[in-house]
């Protein structure tokens, strides 16, 4: 009977040793993305300035990690279950030690698909008070409308994971030997905006309320964004990680594009209602001037001129 139980014990014990290997032979698989340091301990890996789609994984926005002294912290997931998996498979390219914050600095799909790959981390997920709310209301629209894109196998894998931690203000989390400071902002991109300041190195993680190279998109208010400008150049930042584009090292001298187009939207717009010139007309040839300058304009100016012109109308 003992060798019986003996014999049991060690099939046991091998299956489990076998699981664990196999487990760890596919994560070992997974090929981490590729990753630039721009500053001590902080990671960035800038994603394709493209519309999100199965040939590019979604993998279209800025998403980044911050190691500390006792944990790691990451800034956006990526447009992708697989993104995130890559990501995580970065992180542990570069340390061991745990994941304790994931960070969405808002709620689009291509910020927060790739949530689900650090669900068993057991790290916080941290996001502006409005983002529950946000992700409940356009989360179910965006599982649907982005399988045509991305594609079932992608989609199936991707979950709406809320914030366990949500910023009202400011907050501050604690990597053990670096802070990072959050803030909430008022409506501009979305109305769930979050930024991330590491303090050590004065790197910000400026989410989509800055853009470089991709033109902004409006999903919140342009009167609000353009009030946020001023706040987000007072930021004592010697880099900026735009949610999308590349690195910003001049700032706030980095938000003179994003400006002048919103500034742009606003003038023009502002002028066209004045002379009583209808939505539909107007929005076919607001900033023409601009369109040149920015990448993705004809996919997204029309939309954001839309949405700016029914916001101005009742100022």
């Amino acid at each position: 009977m003992r060798l019986m139980r003996s014999i049991r014990c060690l099939a046991a014990a091998l299956l489990l040793l076998a699981w664990v290997t196999a487990a760890a032979a596919a994560a070992s698989r997974i090929s981490p993305l590729s990753m630039r340091e721009v500053a001590p301990g902080v990671f960035v890996h800038f994603g394709r300035i493209a519309l999100m789609n199965r040939d590019n994984d979604g993998a279209i926005a800025n998403v980044g990690f911050v190691v500390g002294g006792t944990g790691v912290a990451v800034v956006d997931t990526g447009g992708s279950v697989d993104e995130g998996r890559r990501l995580l498979a970065a992180i542990r390219a570069q340390t061991n030690k745990p994941v304790r914050y994931v960070i969405a600095t808002h709620m689009h799909p291509d910020h927060v698909f790739g949530n689900a790959a650090f669900s068993e981390t057991g790290a916080e997920f941290v996001g502006h008070a409005h983002l529950p709310r946000a992700m409940a209301t356009h989360g179910p629209h965006y599982l649907e409308s982005f399988r045509d894109a991305m594609g079932a196998a992608l989609m199936d894998e991707v979950k709406l994971v809320p914030p366990t931690v949500t910023v009202s203000g400011t907050l501050v989390l604690d990597l053990g030997d670096r802070r990072l400071s959050l803030t909430a902002w008022p409506t501009a991109h979305t109305d769930n905006d979050l930024t991330v300041f590491d303090e050590a190195t004065k790197t910000l993680f400026a989410g989509d309320l800055l853009f470089v190279h991709h033109v902004p998109v409006i999903d919140g208010s342009l009167i609000g964004w353009l009030k946020d400008l001023d706040a987000l150049a007072a930021v004592s930042a010697a880099r900026v990680v735009p949610g999308h584009g590349p690195l910003v090292t001049a700032w706030p001298q980095g938000l003179a594009d994003e400006r002048r187009y919103l500034d742009c939207l606003a003038r023009e717009l502002r002028d066209a209602i004045r002379r009583g010139i209808p939505m539909a007309t107007a929005v076919e040839s607001v900033c023409a001037s601009e369109s040149d300058r920015w990448a993705l304009f004809p996919e997204y100016n029309i939309r954001n001129a839309t949405a700016a012109y029914a916001e101005l109308e009742w100022e």
